[in-house]
């Protein structure tokens, strides 16, 4: 007895139907369209959670940190120093109550802390601005002969380990004891690590992508821009990060030397350590570490901004 097959014209497509039907089919266990719809519902919410979960997971460990150094101040404070150092250094609620109020021995304190802090960050800022500027154009310099490089670099190494009291009195002779003494101040402080990090992303672009840009003839500032910029920005910003701190650094002790001028928070510091004004003291010293936490973080926001999304890509 023969066997009987269907086979024919209709077969082959109810076969694909058939493929079909079992693509769009529900694995076991997974509970069909309401489960996928659930799931959906659980990314939406946990992506919606998640921001708030990563701010408190960054601001816990810091706000830990903070209240144990305040903790460890207080503490030291009162049972290690004596009666006389006890009258010096401060609680810190006593700073944070007399410190940045009128309540202190100094009824100008919040008024002399905003001028100061204006003043500090003009010349931080501007001295950061100048080195970042000069900084790049000696990098590109060095970057392009070895010679350049060669006769240039013992002399930034030599701006970053000349103490500047041993050229304070010279920077007065040549340009005084004003904003442009401690705007120079600043410059010399900083500028170092923009020189470093600036030269070495510059020579750390690809050999291969060199070659491609000398076979298609490129300009030396088409290969600078489109090439050598480019995998030079992370690098950069690191040395940009870096200044941003030391620009503080810079301005501060500058204006412990030239004090000639309005007065930033250097003066005010020597000014209420010499009048006997603790509080008003530690005031200053907690906002100039707020200023150089401030211009780090706006230097780390802008990297993040022009080069965040592509190099975390990359990497």
């Amino acid at each position: 007895m023969s066997e009987h097959r269907n086979d024919g014209p209709g077969a082959e497509s109810r076969g694909r139907h058939a493929i079909r039907s079992a693509d769009r089919a529900p694995a076991p266990g997974s509970g069909g369209p309401i489960a996928i719809i659930g799931q959906e519902e659980l990314q939406a919410k946990s992506a919606t959670a998640s921001p708030r979960r990563n701010i408190l997971r960054d601001a816990m460990p810091p706000a830990i940190v903070f209240i144990l150094f305040l903790l460890a101040w207080a503490g030291y404070r009162t049972f290690v120093l004596d009666r006389f150092k006890r009258r010096i250094v401060p609680l810190p609620w006593t700073v944070l109550t007399r410190g940045f109020t009128t309540a202190g021995a100094s009824k100008k304190n919040p008024s002399e802390l905003i001028t100061g802090i204006k003043i500090t960050t003009q010349v931080a800022v501007t001295g950061l601005v100048i080195a970042t500027i000069v900084g790049v154009m000696l990098a590109v310099l060095m970057s392009t002969r070895k010679w350049v490089e060669n006769s240039v670099y013992p002399y930034a190494v030599a701006l970053q380990t000349i103490p500047i009291i041993a050229i304070a009195p010279i920077i007065n002779i040549i340009l005084g004891s004003g904003l442009g003494a401690r705007i120079f101040t600043c410059v010399v402080i900083s500028i170092f690590p923009i020189i470093i990090n600036t030269l070495f992303g510059l020579k750390s672009a690809d050999a291969g992508q060199h070659d491609l840009f000398t076979l298609h003839e490129a300009g030396f500032f088409t290969r600078l821009f489109k090439l050598q910029f480019q995998a030079a920005l992370p690098s950069m910003f690191e040395g940009f990060r870096i200044s941003a701190g030391l620009s503080v650094i810079g301005a501060i002790v500058g204006e412990f030397f030239f004090s000639q001028g309005p007065r930033g928070l250097g003066i005010l510091i020597d000014i209420y350590k010499s009048r006997g004004l603790y509080n008003a003291l530690f005031a200053a010293i907690i906002l100039s570490s707020m200023l150089g936490l401030v211009v780090f973080f706006a230097v780390t926001w802008l990297r993040k901004i022009v080069i965040g999304r592509w190099y975390q890509a990359a990497r």
